[in-house]
């Protein structure tokens, strides 16, 4: 009985490392303005995402499409000097419509996340 108890408590401990090494240190998306799927009546200005880890500047992207696939974004895509987790590109006036938003975070540890989402101005 001695040695399944220590046998479960070496495979949950093993586990439990395994389980939270593979999280440490990667920049993953907590939320964006606009949010994530949103339908909002005004165009936004900037495009904000904030991550759970600092961003390295010089290798994080951000993109805005329209729904044809051509960039919109003014081509400024930097991480907020004020808060290193926020990177943000700023937009022009947006007409109605689907825009897509394309991300690639590399924290400072170097470790890389990448994603995509909508939202759309208008109804």
């Amino acid at each position: 009985m001695r040695k399944t108890r220590w046998l479960w408590f070496i495979c949950a401990t093993a586990i439990a490392s395994v389980q939270s090494s593979v999280a440490y240190g990667h920049a993953m998306l907590e939320r964006a303005e606009p949010a994530v799927g949103s339908t909002i009546e005004e165009a936004p200005t900037m495009v904000r995402l904030h991550f759970s880890e600092r961003l390295e500047p010089a290798f994080s992207a951000l993109r805005v499409e329209d729904a044809a696939g051509k960039t919109v974004d003014r081509g400024d895509t930097r991480v907020d000097p004020d808060d290193s987790v926020v990177l943000e590109v700023s937009l022009p006036d947006l007409p109605h419509g689907k825009y897509r938003v394309i991300w690639r975070a590399v924290s400072v540890d170097t470790h890389v996340t990448e994603g995509d989402f909508t939202f759309t101005v208008g109804q």
